[in-house]
């Protein structure tokens, strides 16, 4: 009985100060951890592909590939970040509190910037399709840049004013040893919500509406040939909707795999994962950061021809960087 009992505790040899196991199926949980590393693996490689591309290609550096060079990273970390959490299907955290700590830190910080990074999306396509005419001189490389460094650091003096108390070792509330949880007052929590969830979905959805209109507008005005300046107000270029048309379904898929996690978040208003659904939402959560490469395949030639390039290595090729990519 006394083996039995140790076999539940995180650290048996604490019998006083453990923390429990979360009891889950053997089947459960193989399935949890195995779905669990393959998106992390494919996370990692898929944006690390994307970070590569950009980053060694001139012809990539325009201001919309800076925000998903940016995009990339984020999801990159995020990627990483899924395989420690693999260390809490059974709730029991066996790094110390320091790691626990930058887990933390880590975590809210690149799933904040990340959200950070699809708004800066929306707001491009908005300029590029909504006001073409101003585009190129409003959304400059260099502002793009400006507006990226604010988003990362934005995340990060927010999130750490909003964790202060749990991203100190020494001084984290913890019922037993082995536990990684978070504590936020509820203030902050609910602030956090609106900072990191609902305001960025609204803008989303405010930004591409507009843009929905704005393209409707302009197919009504080609069908009908008219003529008028309200026609050539409204007139933007067919790469720009093609370009706000994926990068809509990037922002599709966004929303489908983060709401259910925040709807029962809110609802439940627990961060533990205790139950079989929990862990498909979770898994259904972290889904989102590796399909964004998988829509850049789908929708974008000059990924998939930078994606040959890095895969048979031809870009270590003296002049590789000047490589020409068609965006057809």
């Amino acid at each position: 009985m006394q083996t039995l009992q140790e076999a539940e505790l995180c650290f048996p040899l604490l019998l006083n100060s453990s923390c429990r196991r979360l009891v889950l199926p053997q089947s459960v949980r193989l399935v949890s951890v195995a779905a669990l590393s393959f998106i992390s693996l494919l996370t990692v490689t898929l944006n690390l592909l994307v970070i590569i591309s950009i980053s060694h290609y001139r012809q990539l550096h325009t201001s919309t590939n800076l925000i998903l060079l940016s995009l990339a990273v984020s999801d990159f970390l995020v990627g990483l970040r899924i395989f420690f959490q693999t260390l809490l299907l059974d709730g029991c955290w066996l790094l110390g509190d320091l790691m626990c700590s930058l887990f933390i830190g880590w975590d809210y910080i690149i799933t904040s910037a990340s959200i950070g990074n699809i708004v800066l999306v929306s707001i491009d396509r908005y300029l590029a399709v909504c006001d073409p005419m101003h585009y190129l001189t409003k959304f400059t490389r260099r502002r793009v840049r400006v507006c990226v460094c604010v988003c990362w650091a934005g995340s990060a003096l927010w999130q750490t004013v909003m964790l202060r108390d749990n991203l100190k070792p020494s001084g984290r509330l913890v019922s037993c040893t082995g536990e990684c949880v978070v504590v936020i007052d509820h203030v902050y929590g609910f602030v956090d919500l609106l900072v990191t969830f609902i305001g960025p979905v609204g803008v989303i959805m405010v930004l591409y509406l507009r843009i929905f209109l704005v393209v409707v507008t302009q197919a009504r005005a080609i069908r009908s040939q008219i003529t008028t300046f309200a026609a050539v107000k409204v007139r933007v270029k067919k790469s720009e909707i093609k370009a706000a048309r994926n990068l809509g379904f990037v922002i599709l898929v966004f929303l489908i795999c983060i709401c259910p996690y925040f709807a029962v978040l809110i609802l439940s208003q627990d961060n533990s994962i205790n139950t079989s659904s929990d862990i498909l939402l979770m898994c259904l959560f972290n889904l989102n950061f590796c399909l964004n490469p998988i829509i850049y395949v789908l929708f974008y030639p000059w990924f998939r021809k930078s994606l040959k390039l890095v895969v048979s290595l031809q870009i270590l090729r003296p002049g590789s960087r000047d490589t020409h990519f068609t965006y057809r």
